[in-house]
């Protein structure tokens, strides 16, 4: 299967040369964005592929099993065939900031340069259909999870709409964000690999 994504490629691209024994976190400015791209890499020894991406794309049953997702469903839609493509609706809280929501489509890539890859972009128009006052509306929000030989990895790059948020809220979302990042990606990295190894 031909790789399209761009953010993944970029991913790809700053992956490390051998996989690492310890965390690993990379960022790196794209695009003029207020928020740096990243990804942290974590050694998960023995990790099955198949049945972590079966987590991965099992949206349904985030809540519960990922910190801090506080809502997250399918959104039916018959453009997108499960579990290849999954549309979804994601609220996220933050902690002493409020909540984050958006929809988004999953996609499960297949293997390239060595990883088993499932990435997420945002669905633009209708997470700008959302209801602010639920939740800020992410303007951008793409990721994805790379599953290797004993190695998970995770990356993203996201932010909040401008215009949903006070200049000092926009600054925590943004500046706080690339700094809070490492920190994040592991948690998010060790919840999904035991939510994986719980059966």
């Amino acid at each position: 299967m031909e790789l399209t994504n761009e953010f993944v490629k970029r991913v790809l691209k700053n992956l490390p040369a051998s996989e690492p024994r310890d965390f690993l976190f990379k960022n790196w400015s794209f695009g003029g964005k207020p928020t740096k791209e990243g990804f942290g890499m974590l050694p998960v020894p023995g990790v099955d592929a198949e049945r972590l991406l079966g987590r991965i794309t099992d949206v349904d049953h985030y809540v519960g099993n990922l910190a801090h997702v506080v809502e997250c469903r399918t959104v039916a839609d018959a453009a997108y065939t499960p579990p290849q493509q999954t549309r979804f609706y994601q609220r996220v809280k933050i902690p002493l900031l409020g909540d984050v929501h958006h929809e988004l489509l999953m996609e499960r890539l297949g293997k390239h340069e060595g990883y088993e890859i499932a990435a997420w972009t945002i669905l633009e128009s209708e997470t700008a259909a959302l209801n602010k006052k639920k939740g800020m509306r992410s303007q951008y929000n793409e990721g994805c999870w790379l599953i290797g030989e004993g190695v998970v990895g995770y990356a993203l790059s996201s932010a909040p709409r401008k215009d949903d948020v006070g200049f000092l809220k926009w600054k925590a979302m943004t500046v706080g964000a690339d700094a809070a990042a490492p920190k994040i990606l592991r948690e998010n990295i060790e919840a999904m690999s035991k939510w994986t190894a719980r059966g």
